[in-house]
């Protein structure tokens, strides 16, 4: 029977910190998603001002 209740504690204790890991990763998860939408309204705005200045592929640049 002790074994079983130290298994079980075993077992209680691994879900707990198992349950703490999974909080941490949907927080960090959250903030990540935050942050590309971020990046992308950015970089929308920069793609409708126009100010991109990005050299895509084999394009040369303007001074060529």
């Amino acid at each position: 029977m002790t074994q079983l209740e130290e298994r079980i504690a075993h077992l209680e204790r691994a879900v707990e910190d198992l349950s703490d890991v999974v909080a941490r990763q949907d927080a960090e998860i959250a903030r990540l998603i935050r942050q590309a939408d971020i990046l992308i309204k950015r970089e929308a705005e920069r793609d409708a001002a126009g100010t991109g200045g990005v050299v895509i592929g084999d394009e040369r640049p303007p001074h060529y």
